[in-house]
């Protein structure tokens, strides 16, 4: 899958899924990303011609210190701290590397009224000239994935098709990124375990399982996100900007 943006590994719009009642996920609304720190030029260009006008970061202060996004000055950054990097889950004080299962029980259990306040952004935008709305992280994969996997669960994307669009990710981050994230782990000393290998850049299908798994006990990602703070009339609007009905 090619890069949307010109100097990141992860960037897409997240468009033309299949929903189960039909139609599809409406363009224009809703991106993902990885870190944007090394946006070039023609990256900034794309980024000032395409509808996007706020930028959501899950990133903690540390991360965004030591990578900060280049950005047109026109995008409004909000942020939502989650995780003090990958690495470094709720599993931090047994000194073992958390699964990414763990990872996401995690995001879902302390972060809800975080990802709430995100769905509510993408469904009312503030920016009328450019309404649309891109999340990202450090690499686009944890942090972003369940937060893309809520929103399109809640507004009623087909399974496989969010599940497709999580796996992405692990292809888009082979190779260059990830072979730079191996390297700074050895550089720091610390074995590279296939666990570790898998947390850095890969995206499992159990671990997005997982969530479904987690959310459909609480009956699914949209009561999970009202549970969480996001209204009836936030899903509603939701919806109607990311679904595009048959024609």
């Amino acid at each position: 899958m090619a890069v949307l943006i010109d100097g990141t590994y992860n960037s897409r719009e997240v468009a033309g899924m299949p929903l189960a009642s039909g139609g599809v996920v409406a363009g224009g609304v809703l991106y993902r990303s990885d870190a944007l720190a090394a946006v070039t030029d023609a990256g900034e260009a794309t980024i000032a011609a395409s509808p996007i006008g706020t930028v959501i970061d899950f990133r903690a202060e540390a991360e965004r210190a030591q990578a900060p996004d280049r950005l047109p000055h026109h995008v409004e950054v909000v942020v939502f701290p989650m995780l003090d990097g990958a690495v470094r889950g709720q599993e931090r004080s047994e000194r073992r590397v958390p699964s990414l299962t763990a990872v996401y029980a995690h995001l879902l259990e302390t972060h809800g009224a975080d990802f709430a306040a995100v769905a509510r952004l993408v469904a009312r935008p503030a920016d009328p000239v450019r309404p649309a709305v891109l999340v990202h992280c450090t690499a686009g994969k944890d942090r972003t994935g369940v937060a893309v996997a809520l929103i399109l669960d809640a507004v009623g994307t087909a399974r496989d098709a969010i599940v497709s669009d999580y796996l992405a990710t692990a292809q888009n981050l082979a190779g260059a990124w990830a072979d730079g994230m191996r390297r700074r782990i050895e550089a720091a000393g610390m074995p590279l375990t296939p666990e570790l290998d898998e947390l850095l850049a890969g995206t499992p299908r159990p671990a997005i399982e997982s969530v479904f798994a987690r959310v459909d006990a609480g009956g699914g990602a949209a009561e999970y996100l009202l549970r969480h703070g996001l209204s009836a009339s936030d899903l509603d609007a939701l919806r109607s900007r990311l679904r595009t009905p048959v024609r």
